[in-house]
């Protein structure tokens, strides 16, 4: 028995397809089933029941491709326009501004209220990057304020963030959203990506970086918790995602101890601010 093709089901699409005249028709999933059980049913050879049941099965599978998730972007290309800016050379280069958004961590605090801003990811990426395209005009430029949680950052993003036009902006408030919770976290980090996206803004998300009063090998922890929402946050919206939660893990189980990438209990020193900037200059690979 020969079965039919998706070719020969659809025949009369393809072709307006072809001719440019096609437009996606709406219908419900019952309407969806009997009209293509209908044209599998042109062929005599099969019985009714074998054409509505494929044409179910056909149903299910566009339903399912069609609501999978796009899933966190690709490092070696999501940036790609931004890192061809950077590849350019005067005078055709322009100046790409990025910024770091969130709270004490890409401020710069170490022991509180000791602030070491050259040694905190932010300046560790900006050297890097100055280093790896040296014809590029770059701005690393920092609006983190310590204590802060992803809440306030959305109220004033529009404000402090989008009016300095970045190419780029990265998102790191996990740390503290533990003090507000899943929800009110979500709610937040949704405003912030969906306003930067709207301005044709790239977007990093950041995972937290570790305190050591938290529990990295429990799920339930909200450490942990928070950065798997993120993690879901990134493939939803299909944008960059910077885990740095999971690169001091994996320091951790290579036999580092967490207190020896530690300023204090919830501040990474320089050595923790390295791993968080090398994972994000993976997302400006040089052509």
């Amino acid at each position: 028995m020969n079965f039919p093709m998706a070719a020969e089901l659809n025949h009369e699409t393809q072709e307006a397809r072809k001719n440019g005249t096609w437009t996606q028709p709406f219908e419900s999933g019952d309407e969806f089933v009997r009209r293509n059980a209908e044209v599998v049913g042109r062929n005599r050879s099969f019985s009714p029941r074998f054409a509505y049941l494929t044409s179910l099965a056909v149903l299910i599978f566009t339903v399912t491709v069609s609501a999978a998730p796009a899933g966190v972007a690709e490092s070696a290309n999501y940036l790609a326009n931004v890192v061809a800016e950077l590849g350019r050379e005067w005078p055709s280069n322009r100046t790409v501004n990025i910024v770091c958004h969130g709270h004490s961590v890409p401020a710069g605090y170490a022991q509180t209220p000791e602030v070491r801003m050259l040694t905190a990811y932010p300046n560790r990426l900006h050297r890097a990057l100055c280093g790896r395209f040296p014809h590029a005009v770059i701005n690393v430029i920092v609006t983190g304020i310590g204590g802060e949680n992803s809440e306030s950052g959305a109220k004033r993003f529009e404000r402090d963030v989008l009016a300095l036009r970045p190419d780029v902006v990265t998102i790191d408030y996990a740390l503290n959203d533990r003090a507000i919770g899943l929800k009110r976290a979500e709610a937040a980090w949704r405003s912030m990506i969906t306003n930067a996206l709207a301005h044709n803004v790239k977007v990093i998300l950041l995972t937290p970086t570790p305190a050591t009063t938290a529990k990295l090998d429990d799920p339930n922890d909200p450490l942990n918790q928070h950065a798997a929402q993120i993690r879901r946050l990134a493939a939803e919206y299909h944008v960059a995602l910077v885990d740095s939660l999971e690169a001091f893990r994996a320091k951790v189980k290579a036999g580092v101890r967490l207190e020896d990438l530690m300023a204090q209990s919830n501040h990474p020193n320089g050595r923790g601010h390295e791993l968080v900037a090398a994972e994000l200059l993976k997302w400006f690979p040089k052509e």
